[in-house]
């Protein structure tokens, strides 16, 4: 018995310790390979549109399932309002993330915070998303979303410019305290 509660102990502190610290050697974004680049992938769109919306709500994903190249997921938020956060993955090819994020503004109220690319799937955008945590994300102005949204952009520019607007803090507020940030990623 003495034994299995020292494995016990073991794996909980290498669980934990992997929970803990992966993110903060999370590697930077890197270019899609062609691999990643298969005209087959499509990209899976996931995430919150306000409860306002939940009578249209199937008219809502028809809309997000007519963008070319995806497959959808979008659930009504059960208690109101969503979060006004958007992440975008760094092989997602610009003109579905513009049209994403054109639908993210006018169904969750607006784009407030950008997720690091560091910590997403490559072919994969969620919206009005809850699962990020503030370390991993970063204030956005509408001037910067309005940038993002030009259909100048070719997609190599518009992932150079979302890296750029969702660099993280080098501080984190912590109960009146401002430490480093251990999840930023460079």
């Amino acid at each position: 018995m003495r034994m299995s509660s020292r494995v016990l102990a073991f794996v909980m502190v290498v669980i934990l310790t992997g929970f803990c610290f992966t993110p903060a050697f999370a590697e930077a974004p890197r270019a899609c390979g062609p691999e990643e680049t298969k005209k087959d992938k499509k990209i899976k769109i996931e995430g919150w549109i306000n409860r306002e919306y939940r009578k249209e709500h199937r008219a809502i994903v028809k809309e997000f399932k007519e963008v070319p190249k995806t497959r959808t997921s979008i659930k009504v938020f059960p208690m109101g309002k969503t979060a006004k956060v958007i992440a975008v993955g760094r092989c997602v090819p610009a003109f579905i993330a513009r049209q994403v994020l054109e639908k993210a503004l006018k169904y969750t109220g607006g784009v407030e915070s950008l997720v690091n690319q560091a910590f997403l799937p490559a072919h994969w955008i969620g919206i009005g998303t809850t699962q990020f945590d503030e370390p991993s994300q970063q204030i956005v102005d509408a001037g910067q979303v309005k940038e993002l949204m030009n259909p100048e952009l070719s997609d190599q520019e518009f992932h150079v410019l979302y890296r750029k607007f969702s660099i993280q803090d080098e501080t984190v507020p912590y109960f009146g305290r401002t430490p480093k940030n251990a999840k930023k990623v460079d």
